[in-house]
């Protein structure tokens, strides 16, 4: 299956992360599906990939938060491309620092987990299903370091919600040792940026895009967690192939 044969969803493609993988998918030729609840994110992400690339990308209003909305989603997808041969998840938010627990609302803590964990969940049990069975096809999951430390003081809820999506990888793992699909994490252990924005140590959106669009281009793994630390982890990760 040649890339142009390939349909790639990816959730949260219209985010900092999202955008760079949807960028990368494009220029290598995949055709790219992007689903998000704000219009305008998506008019500003259809300006960002290459103009010749834009006939490749389509782009949905909708929410795949909640089990409904996944499945409108979903069906509005088929519809539109046919179908989906590989699934990219960058769902979150790029900070939280709202505080010390002591000063924060039940309500606050379940946006927290609602964002990172639940919708990352509910897609899952929408979006799997169509790639799970085929060994020609890739599930993939961008999540954070935040999980493993607390970044600084008063973004303890964004360690409890990435540390959620960790656990959540972790038992998709194990428990589907077996499926056809290739399922993977890539695990960010520092931060993204537009390149305008970058600062010491932090990875360039662009070049994190072109190192998840390698490892769905190549299917070469699969259940594997690639941890990257530093620019320099992705370039060794990008030359050895292991990404």
């Amino acid at each position: 299956m040649s890339n142009g044969d390939r349909v790639v969803l990816a959730l949260g493609g219209a985010g900092t992360v999202g955008s760079g993988i949807v960028k990368a998918l494009l220029d290598r030729g995949f055709k790219v599906a992007v689903v998000s609840r704000d219009s305008s994110r998506l008019e500003r992400l259809k300006a960002f990939v290459s103009p010749s690339t834009k006939g490749s990308l389509t782009t949905l209003v909708g929410n795949v938060g909640s089990e409904e909305g996944a499945e409108q989603v979903k069906q509005a997808l088929l519809r539109s491309v046919g179908k989906v041969t590989d699934v990219v998840s960058s769902l979150g938010f790029s900070w939280w620092q709202g505080g010390p627990p002591h000063t924060q609302t039940l309500k606050e803590l379940n946006w927290v987990i609602e964002t990172l964990l639940l919708s990352t969940f509910v897609s899952w049990k929408a979006f799997f299903p169509l790639v799970r069975d085929d060994p020609n096809c890739t599930y993939t999951f961008i999540t954070g370091g935040a999980g493993e430390k607390l970044l600084m003081p008063g973004t303890g809820f964004l360690t409890v919600g990435a540390a959620s999506a960790l656990a959540f990888c972790q038992v998709l793992r194990e428990e589907y040792p077996e499926v056809p699909c290739k399922l993977n994490q890539v695990k960010i252990n520092t931060g993204v940026a537009t390149p305008e924005r970058l600062a010491p140590g932090y990875l360039s959106h662009l070049d994190l895009g072109e190192a998840v669009a390698a490892l769905v281009e190549r299917r070469s793994s699969s259940h594997t967690t690639f941890a990257i630390s530093s620019p320099a982890d992705l370039k060794t990760a990008m030359l050895e192939g292991n990404l």
